[in-house]
């Protein structure tokens, strides 16, 4: 027993694991009784054995496994986690434990699996049962039969899903195991318990006498509906009702309801498998069918019908098939053949139920048409093809087809299209079968019930009664009006024999019946459904009658007796209470009426009617109105009243006093009377004619008023507008037509004839009398307000001046709303119901629309054009598309038959010509205007393929579909999109342009809708998908439509839908639903009672734009309009909370933020090395794809779960783009914090990243852009190198993005490239970058192609890889590329490299065609004229790149980058100002216009002001220690530290633009310490360089070629002056030496060595304490060596042997006889010739006299010295001063000048200063002074202090920059410095620095440097900010500037020196200097 008391003292849970049996069987009681113990269901005791369950059910032994089963029956039953172990339980279940003989197990296994269902994880279940079933072992069969009838008896069919269950049963009927066989039976009984006979189609094909068995037990089970006996835990207080019921005594009356709810209607048909029978169709079945025998035909009927017998079918495209059908039943003579066909379609139709609803529109004629046939097995055929294909369809699509029919003059076929739509009827609910739809099918079936044949009357009574069962007596009677009694008795009998398919409840499953609808259950459904409607009619009056018109003048039109009272009227009338039948009276004689009249008038009344005296006649008139007040309504013989009143003279009175009141009785008269029609036609007459009169127009007006309220508007308007119409004075024409405009308003629209106004309205717009006309405008705003939009297309012909006045009305009412009637509804009783009206108003615009002349466009549709519409050959298709186009054009409106028009058109939506799919969508948008709300039919079959068309990839293609659907929409309504699977087809294609057009379009047009098919939860998986899908744009459109959805659908429904998700998915798709719930738009509501006319009468519904149903102000659906809203606020306020990290999810916010205090990176070590290791070992995949798959996701997403924080790696991998933001902005924060963990995860950030690429959502691409470049400056800043494998995985995508749309990005994405070039080397960016070259996107290839120039540009030939040659081949290829960007890209680049690398550029490019060459040829010549054209237009072109960035890249070579950032967003500012141009180059001016134009904020913090010991920078090397940054805290980052400015400069030097890298090398040599840097053999390169640029021809062909050789002139005096003296003098002997041998080198090259010799030579005195002796003497010997004296003297020129002399003299004469001690390191000095001469020299310079000596050293060195042996003094001064007075040669003049002085100062210059202007004086004293300041070295004034780095020109660092600049000012005036003295000190002013301490800085440094720029700064200021202490110091400790001081009294001394003649300008330049001073406060 040892072991026991070992596994005794265990934790329960390793019990449960142990090895020994007994040891688990321990383990189970005792977890058993901890399960029952645990009564928090969410305790964390349960997660400990999440992973044991399945163990304890599979045990191997027999008796723990009955205890494990217990105890996991238990855990299920309590743990909240439980169902997470679903799937490997119930399997664990099926295949361990339904296999044990023991019953208890099996029993056991079978709880445990019910109890997974109550806990909600019924599918899961269910599925490894299913699973089970497939078992070889019959023992597991069985046990899971059992199971899955246990589950369906306890929780019913609403759980358990029968479908798959079904599926397997006849598999199971056929088993050998007759176990299995009885199991299935006793299954399909439970399952026939729930869904009855929908169970006996899927089991027709079982073994017969199975079958048989199970008819018999089928008999047996209770007819009472089963109820659900076991809850899931989410209904709980559907259990409660239940055992309420139970508790109270069985079935309780109050089952009733959740009868219903608990047994879902089940059809047959979803049980079904689809068959696909398109493919079975015989080969030759098309031929066949064609065939000239009958036989053959019936063959090819036969096979069809033989595949239609599959209750179910698949979708497909079965248009042939159904043509070739209907071609057979409608031409076909023999009509055994005509039944087959009928019977295949019926066949087709029951099979593709509502997928055939789009072949309905054309098969339905046919079969009307065909019912003349009188064989009763064709009629029988024909009805049985009919009822099938009405239920695929609506009764509205095929209404236009039937009611064309029902005037056929066979009454066969009128017979059976009345008991048609009897049966059609059936179908129908009061919601289906609204008035619009009754009021033409009820005008025909009149016409029916009068017909002379028999069978026509009694199939007309049955089609009238079935519709007034169905829709009620209130909806169908004001159509009966006119019928009599009897008629009526018969209709109200047939419709009590009427049996409706189904009553109220069971709606929902309406159309999904079987073919005949099944009695047996009817009656007991339809009871409460009619007889409500009974009850409803009952308490209205009795049914109206009607007479028909009036003879005398009525209405013209005929055929509508019921005009008025379809139109609306009678729905007024009828609810007039009962006294108000229509009046109708006879004409009566003269006589009649004066008899009548008698009897109610006084006599005197009478007899004065006619009197000849006018005061007579209008006293009778006084008494007559009082008798008339007086009377009551039902003695006043209203036509007699009239009549006496028309009496001569009648209308013609000629008083208008008397007139007045004869108009006021007519009024009064037909307000108190039963005024008929007879009575109005009797005085309208006169109205009209009196309506213009001044005076009583007014009266005649509200007479007409009062018998529009009598006799209905709709019929007197009709009446006086004719007869305006009919008589010449236009006044009464103008005024009738305003009467009518304002009796619309107070009437309302409701069945006014347009039509007939129309007419009369177009009369009066041709009418000449302008009053007329504006009447007739004003007409047509009133109608318009109620219309809408469709009464324009009545006035299309109109001449363009009129429509433009009646659109200009109509933009007038836009807007507005129509006012309530006020007349014309006073009387009507309170029974009027509200609904009637409003739909009465909803037809209004029907009608108009109706009303429209209509042309049969059908036979214009032939089979050729058809044809020509599917030509092969795509100009053939245009040519058919036109003519439709035209067709439909001269149509303008047409009838809704066009033939074999919708499926020609179908096919050419998806061709593969774009322009043709853009034609076909704009003519069908022609065509949805065209043939208005009856396009309908056509939506199925054509609207829906416009939708497909949605998601076509071309931008205007998609915008083009999305105007077509809208065109149909708002013809149509959206119902007849919304029914069927078509929108939920279209939506299930994942194709994100459709999906994310799709669902923009639902979002916008389902809040609109009242109500909805239920189809459309059939889209909502795909929404759930849409949710999370790839595509950003799709998901934010899902999100957006979410709320709509839910609007419709409720959320529970939704909810519910999210059963069939993923887990993963499934709660994030709740969370999104409880979000959506939230914004949730409330549904639009019914207008409001009060309102009801108003809006409906506004404008209907389907005209009011969606905006008008929220801005109604006068009804409620005000409402719903803040909703919408709400949800995109909400929307937008999320995005706005994810930037700062707040609560966006669900979560509680506390734990939120304790998860983020972490590091987001978390270093793993080596895991980068590892995961490169996997990569290479191929253990992962390799990062490399076109769009990323699922499983890269995942792999990236697995890879940095250990890195990387999970709440962030939740952030960056959420469905939701804005969690992406929010990632973002996390690793921006942390970036600097965490730079270690940034670097040890950035392979898989730029992964990431990447990914990010192929998001569509433009913010995070901008976000991630933006976190690149703060990333690679980053990583710059820290030297890291990009391995191999990071850039393989990153760049080419990131390269993908060069190619975006977006301007911004497009730059960005550049940025970024240029920054990788310091991590990366260029020369392998240069391979990726080619790689981009070869993108099918054009911008790309572009953009790839100019950064290609830039990298060589910045780096020279070396960078192309594999070789230039092929590089450029390849660029070349680009040439001829059909983009233009492209070709011009590709010519730059090449002519870049031209620049570079000159001529050999040719050979390396090869062959290219001979356009190519010649374009090349072309471009290059073009920038040669004008070189800096190249730069400038770069900068132009991307301002965010000048060379100087693209050159920054040259430090890599260089040493390491520190940080870049500086000098990037220094350059930035450059290059954006780079291209303003001057007139004159005023290289060293001050740029007023510019600093005026920047109205940025000015740097304070200007870097000289921070005082810092830079003492560290002299040490040794170049690049300063990185500690450097840590001194300067608060130093702008702009400037942060010396070293990376230093490199920057340097790396300009590089720069393939010669302006840009003299200026660099200006900013070098003006620092001496920087300068003192160049070694020998640098300087020797860089002088062979400037000297050999001086002297190429090519640069004086530039436009500013002078000016380049001016600034190289002065840059090589600089060098001399500021490089180490040992090393340039050494560097200039060999240079000489090196082109004295050199025979190709040109005399003028030595030449210009050796001045710069003479110039060193001229510094020595102050220099020669500084030169290393030995070194230079070593140089010289070596000179000598070469060149011995003998072969020095045969030189051309003796200036060699002088210069050598001369500077040995001079050494001599320094050093005196120490210098022979410096030959140390000369071999052996014995042989040297140097020794020898030194020794001569020395020798006689003893001899001589200091003067004389003097004056022989310096003989030779300089310009003056050669001229003054060759002249006179005066000679020389003549020609300096030539030179100084011109423009070229100032400089040199005053150079040359300063040297004569310096030579022979006694020399007097005063006669040659006399002569000339005080400022030209002023101007040479000023040049000497300032040329003495710079040749002492002490000003050391800032080259490049002048240059603003926006100026265009060659930017020329000088040192006389202020003399240059007050010569070539602007307007040819010279203007001094003081003017930018003056200038400078405002500026300085302005950023805070002080102008009265100018000690203790260097003058014009400190002047000129650093206000001048404040927002530009330029790299020179950047320089001298660094270095101008660092001079300073040196100046202190070393003492070499020991008169310091009296520099700076020059210095200010040159600045101050004022010119006498000032400039004119300065007033202006004041000006100027004010308005930047008031711009920047």
């Amino acid at each position: 027993m040892g072991d026991d008391s070992e596994w005794m003292k265990l934790p329960i849970d390793q019990k449960c694991e142990h090895k020994l049996w007994k040891a688990r069987l321990n383990g189970y009681e005792e977890a058993l009784k901890l399960f029952q113990k645990i009564d928090d269901e969410k305790s964390p005791e349960w997660s400990k054995y999440l992973g044991l369950i399945k163990k304890f059910v599979t045990d191997s032994n027999a008796v723990a496994q009955l205890k494990g089963l217990e105890a996991a029956l238990a855990y299920v039953e309590n743990a909240h986690v439980a169902g997470k172990t679903t799937g490997e339980v119930a399997s664990g279940v099926v295949n361990k434990v339904f296999n044990q003989p023991k019953a208890r197990a099996k029993e056991l296994g079978l709880d445990i699996c019910l109890m997974y269902i109550e806990i909600e994880k019924g599918e899961a279940v269910q599925e490894e049962l299913l699973k089970g079933l497939d078992n070889k072992n019959p023992k597991i069969i069985v046990a899971c039969i059992e199971t899955l009838r246990k589950a369906l008896s306890e929780f019913g069919s609403k759980i358990i899903s029968l479908k798959p269950i079904i599926k397997v049963l006849p598999k199971l009927f056929e088993s050998r195991e007759k176990a299995v066989r009885d199991e299935a039976k006793l299954l399909a009984v439970e399952i026939y318990r729930w869904i009855r006979d929908a169970l006996r189609p899927p089991l027709q094909n079982i073994n017969s006498v199975q079958l048989k068995e199970l008819e018999e037990e089928w008999v047996k089970v209770s007819s009472a509906a089963p109820k659900q006996t076991r809850f899931l835990r989410s209904q709980q207080e559907l259990k409660a009702k239940f055992e309420q019921q139970q508790a109270v005594g069985g079935d309780a009356d109050g089952g009733g309801d959740d009868e219903e709810e608990a047994v879902p209607q089940v059809d047959a048909y979803e049980l079904l498998e689809a068959v696909e029978i398109l493919s079975k169709l015989p080969k030759d079945f098309y031929e066949k069918i064609e065939a000239k025998k009958w036989q053959e035909r019936k063959e090819a009927l036969e096979a069809v019908e033989l595949l239609v017998k599959n209750p179910k079918l698949e979708s497909g495209d079965y248009a042939d098939l159904v043509k070739v059908l209907k071609k057979v039943v409608g031409k076909d003579t023999n009509v055994m053949l005509v039944a087959l066909a009928a019977k295949c379609l019926a066949g087709l139709a029951a099979g593709l139920r509502k997928k055939f609803g789009q072949y309905a529109g054309h098969v339905v004629p046919t079969i009307l048409e065909k019912f003349k046939e009188k064989k009763p097995q064709v009629v029988q055929a024909l009805q049985e093809a009919i009822d099938a294909i009405f239920l695929t369809t609506t009764l509205q699509n095929i209404s236009e087809d039937v009611l064309a029919v029902m005037d056929n003059k066979n009454p066969t076929i009128k017979q059976q299209t009345s008991l048609f739509i009897a049966r059609s009827f059936r179908h129908c609910t009061p919601s289906t079968l609204p008035k619009s739809l009754l009021k033409p099918f009820c005008a025909a079936l009149l016409k029916h019930i009068n017909d002379s044949a028999p069978e026509v009357r009694d199939a007309g009574f049955e089609a009238l009664g079935t519709a007034l069962k169905v829709a009620g007596e209130k909806a169908v009677n004001p159509f009966l009006a006119d019928v009599d009694k009897l008629k009526l008795d018969r209709i109200k009998e047939c419709a009590e024999k009427v049996e409706l398919i189904y009553g109220k409840k069971t709606g929902g499953a309406a159309e999904k019946k079987e073919g005949k609808p099944i009695t047996g259950k009817a009656p007991a459904l339809s009871g409460s459904g009619g007889d409500k409607e009974t009850k409803d009619a009952a308490t209205k009056p009795g049914p109206l009658k009607k007479a028909p018109t009036v003879k005398s003048g009525g209405p013209p039109k005929k055929g509508k007796p019921a005009a008025a009272a379809g139109m609306g009227g009678a729905g007024a009338k009828g609810k007039k209470g009962p006294e108000t039948k229509e009046i109708f009276e006879s004409e009566l004689s003269i006589e009649v009426c004066e008899e009548k009249a008698a009897a109610v008038l006084p006599a005197s009344c009478i007899q004065q009617l006619d009197s000849g005296n006018w005061k007579e006649r209008l006293a009778c008139m006084e008494e007559f109105q009082k008798a008339v007040e007086l009377m009551e309504r039902s003695e006043m013989p209203c036509q007699a009243l009239v009549r006496m009143l028309a009496k001569k003279p009648g209308w013609k009175e000629t008083n208008f006093q008397v007139m007045q009141m004869k108009l006021h009785i007519v009024a009064l008269i037909a307000q108190k009377g039963n005024f008929s029609k007879t009575s109005a036609q009797v005085v309208l007459d006169g109205l009209v004619d009196k309506v213009g009169d001044v005076k009583c127009g007014s009266n005649a007006k509200e007479a007409m008023t009062a018998i529009a309220e009598a006799c209905q508007l709709p019929w007197t308007a009709e009446q006086v507008v004719a007869m305006a119409f009919s008589q010449k004075n236009p006044k009464n024409q103008s005024e009738t037509l305003n009467w009518l405009s304002n009796a619309i308003k107070e009437f309302g629209f409701s069945g006014l004839n347009v039509k007939a106004f129309i007419s009369n309205v177009k009369t009066a717009l041709a009418a000449t009398n302008p009053a007329v006309r504006t009447s007739a405008i004003t007409l047509l705003g009133v109608m318009y307000l109620y219309v809408g939009p469709p009464l324009r297309m009545f006035f299309e012909d109109e001449k363009p001046a009129l429509l433009s006045q009646i659109d200009a009305e109509f933009e007038k009412m836009q807007g507005q709303m129509a006012p309530a009637p006020t007349r014309g509804i006073s009387r009507h009783s309170g029974g009027g119901g509200d609904d009637g009206e409003e739909e009465e108003q909803e037809d209004v615009g029907n009608d108009v629309v109706d009303l429209l002349p209509r042309t049969d466009i059908g036979d214009k549709i032939t089979a050729e054009l058809v044809s020509k519409i599917g030509d092969k050959n795509w100009k053939i298709r245009k040519e058919g598309l036109d003519e439709v186009t035209s067709i439909i054009n001269d149509a303008k409106f047409i009838q809704p038959n066009i033939g074999e028009l919708p499926a020609a058109l179908k096919s050419r939506l998806n061709d593969s010509n774009k322009i043709l799919v853009q034609q076909t969508l704009s003519i069908l948008q022609q065509l949805a205007t065209a043939m208005g709300p009856n396009i309908k039919q056509h939506v199925k079959n054509l609207g829906i393929p416009v939708i497909t068309v949605l998601g076509d990839s071309k931008n205007n293609v998609r915008a083009a579909a999305l105007a077509t659907v809208n065109a149909w929409a708002e013809q149509t309504g959206m119902k007849e999109w919304l029914e069927g699977e078509d929108l939920s087809e279209e939506l299930k294609k994942e194709n994100p342009f459709l999906r994310q057009e799709l669902l923009g379009w639902l979002a916008e047009k389902l809040p609109t809708l009242r109500s909805v098919p239920s189809d459309l939860l059939l889209c909502v998986p795909h929404l759930y998908s849409c949710l999370e899908d790839r595509n950003g744009d799709v998901r934010k459109k899902a999100q957006d439509a979410l709320p709509f959805f839910m609007m419709h659908l409720g959320f529970e429904k939704m909810a519910k839908a999210t059963s069939k998700l993923k887990p993963t998915s499934k709660d994030q798709v709740l969370a999104m639903l409880e979000k959506a719930k939230a914004n949730m738009p409330a549904k639009p509501a019914p207008p409001a009672k009060a309102s009801s006319r108003v809006v409906g009468g506004a404008a209907p519904a389907k005209f009011q734009p969606a905006s008008a149903l929220a801005e109604d102000s006068g009804s409620n659906t005000m409402e719903s309009k803040p909703d919408p809203k709400k949800a995109k606020a909400g929307g937008a306020s999320s995005k706005a909370k994810g930037v700062q990290g707040k609560k966006v999810l669900s979560k509680p916010n506390l734990k939120e933020d304790d998860d983020k205090s972490g590091p987001i990176f978390i270093i793993v070590p080596n895991g980068k090395e590892q995961r490169m290791k996997d990569e290479k070992g191929l253990k992962v995949l390799k990062w490399n794809f076109t769009t990323p798959r699922d499983e890269y996701i995942e792999q990236l997403k697995t890879q940095m779960s250990s890195c990387v924080a999970k709440w962030l790696q939740d952030e960056m991998f959420h469905a939701d783009f804005q969690h992406h933001n929010k990632a973002l902005a996390v690793m921006i924060e942390h970036l600097e914090i965490e730079k270690d963990g940034v670097i040890s995860c950035l392979d898989l950030i730029l992964k990431w990243l990447t990914l990010r690429f192929f998001d569509t959502n433009t913010s995070v691409l901008m976000k991630a852009l933006e976190y690149l470049k703060l990333l690679f400056n980053l990583l710059s800043q820290e030297e890291y190198h990009l391995t191999e494998n990071e850039a393989s995985s990153f760049i080419p995508y990131l390269i993908l993005k060069v190619g975006e749309p977006k301007d911004v990005i497009r730059k960005d994405v550049r940025a970024i490239l240029n920054r990788m070039c310091l991590i990366y080397p260029a020369s392998k960016m240069f391979t990726f970058i080619m790689e981009g070259t070869k993108s099918k996107n054009s911008k790309q290839r572009a953009e790839c192609l100019e950064e290609l120039g830039c990298l060589v540009e910045s780096y020279g030939m070396n960078v192309c890889q594999p070789t230039p040659g092929k590089a450029l081949k390849e660029m070349a290829t680009h040439i001829g590329d059909r983009d233009n960007t492209v070709r011009n890209a590709a010519l730059n680049t090449i002519v870049t490299v031209y620049n570079v690398h000159g001529d050999q550029v040719f050979k390396l490019i090869g062959n290219l065609s001979e356009k190519d060459m010649s374009m090349l040829e072309e471009r290059i010549k073009r920038s040669a004229k004008r070189p800096s054209a190249a730069p400038v237009r770069q900068a132009e072109e991307k301002p965010q790149r000048t060379q100087n960035i693209s050159a920054n890249a040259s430090m890599l070579r260089k040493g390491p980058a520190e940080d870049m950032s500086s000098k990037l967003n220094q350059n930035r500012n450059m290059g954006s100002h780079s291209e303003t141009t001057h007139t004159v180059p005023r290289e060293f001016q001050l740029d007023l216009d510019e600093i005026e134009n920047d109205n940025g904020t000015v740097r304070c913090e200007m870097p000289a002001l921070v005082q810092h010991k830079l003492d560290d920078i002299f040490e040794p090397v170049l690049i300063p220690e990185p500690k450097i940054r840590a001194v300067s805290p608060h130093f702008d980052d702009m400037h942060s530290n010396t070293a990376s400015t230093i490199n920057f400069v340097i790396s300009q030097v590089a720069s393939g633009d010669i302006n840009t890298s003299i200026q660099a090398l200006a900013q070098l040599f003006q620092i001496e310490s920087l300068a003192r840097e160049a070694s020998t053999g640098v300087l020797k390169d860089l002088m062979h360089g400037l000297i050999t640029l001086m002297l190429d021809s090519r640069v004086e062909d530039l436009e500013e070629g002078e000016q380049v050789i001016r600034s190289v002139n002065l840059l090589v005096v600089k060098v001399l002056e500021k490089s180490d003296q040992t090393n340039i003098l050494s560097a200039l002997l060999v240079l000489l030496q090196d082109s004295l041998l050199a025979t190709a080198s040109s005399p003028k090259f030595s030449e210009l060595v050796m001045k710069c010799l003479w110039r060193m030579v001229r510094l020595l005195p102050e220099t020669i304490n500084s030169i290393n002796l030995d070194r230079i003497l070593l140089d010289i010997h070596i000179f000598m060596k070469v060149f011995p004296k003998e072969k020095l003297k045969q030189c051309k020129s003796e200036f060699p042997i002088r210069t050598l002399k001369t500077l040995l003299h001079t050494l001599c004469k320094l050093k005196g006889p120490k210098i022979l001690d410096h030959l140390t390191m000369i071999d052996n000095k014995n042989e040297s010739e140097l020794e020898a001469h030194l020794c001569r020299v020395m020798k006689h310079s003893m001899d001589q006299t200091g003067s004389k000596a003097d004056k022989d050293t310096e003989k030779g060195a300089s310009r003056i010295e050669e001229k003054a042996s060759k002249a006179k003094v005066n000679d020389i001064l003549a020609e300096i001063f030539k030179k100084i007075g011109s423009k070229e040669n100032t400089k040199e003049g005053l150079a040359e000048l300063y040297e004569y002085k310096k030579k022979y100062s006694d020399a007097d210059i005063e006669p040659f200063l006399k002569n000339s202007s005080q400022f030209f004086q002023s101007y040479v004293e000023r040049g000497l002074r300032l040329i003495e300041t710079e040749r002492e070295g002490k000003g050391r004034i800032a080259a490049s202090t002048g240059i603003s780095p926006q100026m265009e020109g060659t930017c020329v660092p000088a040192s006389t920059h202020t003399v240059s600049s007050s010569i070539g000012n602007t307007n040819g005036e010279e203007v001094g410095p003081s003017v930018y003295l003056e200038r400078l000190k405002i500026l300085r002013q302005r950023c805070g620095l002080d102008n009265a301490k100018q000690e203790d800085r260097p003058p014009l440094t400190s002047l000129l440097s650093k206000p001048a720029l404040p927002t530009v700064a330029s790299s020179t200021d950047m320089l001298h900010s660094k270095l101008s202490q660092l001079r300073e110091s040196r100046e202190q400790y070393q003492h070499l500037d020991l008169d310091s001081n009296q520099t700076h009294s020059s210095g200010i001394g040159t600045t101050l020196a004022s010119p006498s003649s000032a400039a004119a300008n300065i007033d202006d330049l004041k000006k100027r200097l004010e308005r930047i001073k008031s711009s920047r406060k």
